[in-house]
């Protein structure tokens, strides 16, 4: 029975028990927190325009890289085409991913626009997609992420999008997707 005022899903008190040898055992602790936060993360140019060119890609990549390091997360890969970027990362469980995602796509479009003079119209869309990866899954994901170049000579952004939405039961408004 619970004490008036108590709450149903507090544990109780930790209790230290004799073990047969004398040592004192915690019955009801566990001394730390452990997460396996893995991200594929996926968000298009503004107005999807083809702004990300071959020559600025490796180096977005490792700004990117920089400011998820920043943010206390691992960026395990990168890649993406002229108008969009797919990102796997992994974060602590101390950093929510929509605080994450506003400093990086703040700051790399900041990057972009004083480090090439030339990408006055860069900038990132406003949203973005971000599904969870098992740990089982992470080599994978990876492999999609590299063959990006290829996977979009045959598929838009739109339709791989529009899959990744159905995939994990997402629903969607269609006006959003267009061009």
């Amino acid at each position: 029975m619970l004490a008036r005022g108590a709450s149903p899903w507090t544990a109780p008190p930790i209790t230290i028990s004799r073990a047969p040898e004398g040592r004192q055992t915690p019955r009801a602790a566990m001394p730390q927190s452990f997460t396996c936060l893995h991200y594929h993360v996926i968000f298009g140019t503004k107005q999807r325009r083809p702004v990300i060119t071959p020559d600025l890609r490796p180096r977005l990549y490792d700004y990117l890289g920089a400011l998820v390091r920043s943010e206390g997360g691992v960026l395990l890969a990168a890649g993406g085409i002229s108008d969009h970027v797919h990102l796997l990362m992994r974060l602590g469980s101390h950093r929510a991913i929509v605080d994450v995602l506003r400093v990086v796509k703040t700051n790399s479009s900041k990057w972009v626009h004083d480090t090439f003079p030339a990408a006055a119209g860069f900038g990132w869309q406003t949203g973005y997609a971000a599904f969870a990866v098992s740990y089982s899954n992470i080599e994978a994901v990876k492999e999609y992420i590299a063959r990006q170049e290829e996977h979009h000579r045959a598929v838009t952004f739109q339709d791989e999008f529009r899959a990744f939405l159905r995939k994990h039961a997402l629903e969607f408004d269609e006006r959003y997707l267009e061009g």
